[in-house]
């Protein structure tokens, strides 16, 4: 296409190729294979796939994040708390959906209706209070201010948070080494199994806005070369998919990756600089007055 006009698809045209994707991977998935499988699916460029839509997110993270958030509010997809999305019974039933329909549904509980939905087969009326949309902008502005918070960082702080990440996920004997200029490497920490085998695991911590891409994974790999057999790089960036693929490369040794939208979570999960308030729920028993 001419100019800056890239042809990803809008959020509300993600739901049939959401609902395949899903489908084909057995009925649940991580939110990475979601996001290959539709690519894959809607065979997306390159360019296509790394359009940014803010520091953390790619455009089409972004589309495919609220692409789910309306299937899931529809009743078609739910989620764990470990990022597993999963199909519903009524997921299972329905191949395609009406985009309009789906819109008009959620857009219906955006603003305070109840909306009655009869299932095809059982037809079980459920009542859907207008939460799953209200929830998703709440999620979207905390995950905003965090990440403003970690590009504010100065870099040597950054990498300090990535140290006191790994240590509260297990790793110890962990050091950051950044500041001494060694070869692109930030640090190195020891990963232990079953408290008694532990191997090194060198890491970079990139404090960085867009995408990072295979060049900067390749660089990282040279620097590992003799030292450690495994590396870990930590953006608050994406990656793009040429890097997912070296990373993985037959033959090298293998990279994990950690995105903007995984640290996030990794830091609310650890609850550093992050809290989470539960709501107390109080029901009051009749029967228990009835008994005295």
């Amino acid at each position: 296409m001419e100019g800056n006009a890239i042809a990803i698809p809008k959020y509300d045209e993600l739901f049939n190729p959401l609902l395949i994707t899903i489908k084909n991977l057995g009925g649940s998935a991580l939110i990475s294979e979601l996001e290959e499988g539709v690519i894959k699916n809607l065979c997306l460029t390159e360019k296509e796939i790394a359009e940014p839509h803010n520091e953390r997110q790619t455009k089409l993270q972004y589309r495919l994040a609220w692409a789910r958030s309306y299937l899931k509010a529809y009743g078609l997809l739910d989620n764990s708390e470990r990022g597993v999305w999963v199909l519903t019974a009524k997921g299972k039933d329905i191949d395609t959906v009406d985009l309009r329909q789906v819109v008009r549904f959620v857009q219906d509980l955006s603003k305070g209706k109840k909306s009655r939905l009869v299932e095809k087969n059982a037809k079980t009326v459920m009542d859907i209070e207008a939460v799953e949309v209200a929830e998703a902008v709440l999620e979207e502005t905390w995950r905003e201010e965090l990440l403003s918070r970690l590009l504010d960082l100065a870099p040597d702080a950054f990498e300090r948070l990535c140290q006191r990440l790994l240590r509260e996920s297990g790793f110890v004997e962990v050091r950051v080494t950044g500041r001494s200029g060694d070869d692109g490497i930030d640090g190195v920490g020891i990963v232990r199994l079953g408290g008694l085998l532990g191997f090194p695991i060198l890491f970079q911590c990139k404090r960085y806005r867009g995408s990072v891409g295979a060049g900067t994974i390749r660089d990282f790999r040279g620097a590992m070369i003799g030292r450690a057999d495994r590396g870990l790089v930590i953006t608050t960036g994406t990656f793009s998919r040429d890097a997912k693929i070296e990373a993985t490369r037959d033959g090298a040794p293998p990279i994990d990756l950690i995105d903007g939208e995984q640290l996030l979570e990794k830091l609310k999960e650890l609850h550093l600089g992050v809290t989470v308030k539960m709501v107390e729920q109080i029901s009051i028993l009749p029967d228990f007055f009835k008994e005295i």
